[in-house]
């Protein structure tokens, strides 16, 4: 799992690429590097239907925090889009095959206490783990 820029390094080390600064490369975008408290959502995000991001999340809306300037550009082979915000920026991806590879661009853990959606991504992780850990030791 990745969150915010381990969302760019999963992304880059795979083959992608990032906007480097998003208001120099895009224009009219949302203002992705918040003033507000860490934990306040500040703009809506889109999340792809049937990804795992949905399942988690339980929906196809979310309103979250934003702390960056970069952000994926093209998305590395083998690797989906799962959200988007209003203005074309990528908030989302995850791994078209494996069990649990999925990047946020947001800052769940800093909304975790306030949002069950943020707290749901990281039950999912840890469920991820335990599975993934069980599996190993059968082996």
């Amino acid at each position: 799992m990745g969150i915010c820029h381990g969302l760019q390094v999963i992304n880059i080390a795979a083959g992608g690429n990032l906007y480097q600064d998003l208001s120099a490369q895009i224009q009219n975008t949302y203002i992705h590097e918040q003033n507000a408290p860490k934990w306040y959502p500040t703009h809506k995000i889109e999340i792809k239907s049937g990804t795992k991001l949905e399942k988690i999340i339980g929906g196809n809306k979310l309103r979250v925090n934003s702390y960056h300037h970069q952000a994926v550009k093209e998305v590395a082979s083998g690797f989906e889009i799962n959200a988007l915000s209003g203005d074309g920026v990528i908030e989302g991806i995850e791994h078209e095959s494996l069990e649990f590879a999925l990047g946020v661009q947001w800052h769940p853990e800093l909304m975790h206490r306030k949002d069950s959606s943020s707290k749901n991504l990281f039950v999912a992780f840890i469920d991820a783990a335990k599975k993934g850990r069980r599996t190993a030791s059968s082996q």
